[in-house]
């Protein structure tokens, strides 16, 4: 089967491309999403596993919890092993408890993993557009 590369063709015009493609095109990028929203794919993946743990796994687990794990079988961690993916983790678990409401500390984490202020606002406001769009399925 062939294809015809019709941009090329006499007499057609191109249009400039849009943003996203230029992106795209760019060699230096190499993931086009980050460029737009500051996370990666991982880092947004990370972001929406995050929405179905809980509170209790952001602590570690105290001496009890340590013996009946060993008694019934452990749970398995869900702390991630790289540091700056943690600290992505651990924001966006609280922020789909809490919203914009977490504490000064935990935002202070977070920077201090490498990231910025305008990616927490991104990361939250996504959150909260997915919180909403889960509550209003909920009531209906």
């Amino acid at each position: 089967m062939a294809y015809l590369a019709f941009a090329d063709a006499p007499g057609t015009t191109r249009f400039a491309p849009t943003a996203f493609e230029r992106l795209a095109l760019d060699p230096g990028v190499t993931d086009p999403a980050a460029r737009r929203t500051g996370f990666s794919a991982l880092e947004w993946s990370v972001v929406a596993i995050a929405e179905r743990d809980k509170l209790s796994t952001l602590r570690t687990p105290g001496r009890v919890a340590v013996a009946l794990g060993t008694l019934f079988g452990d749970k398995p961690n869900p702390q991630l092993a790289d540091t700056r993916l943690e600290a992505l983790r651990r924001i966006a678990v609280l922020s789909w408890h809490f919203g914009y409401t977490i504490p000064g500390d935990d935002v202070r984490a977070f920077v201090e993993a490498g990231y910025t202020l305008d990616q927490y606002e991104t990361l939250v406001d996504s959150i909260s557009a997915g919180r909403a769009a889960r509550n209003g399925k909920a009531r209906r």
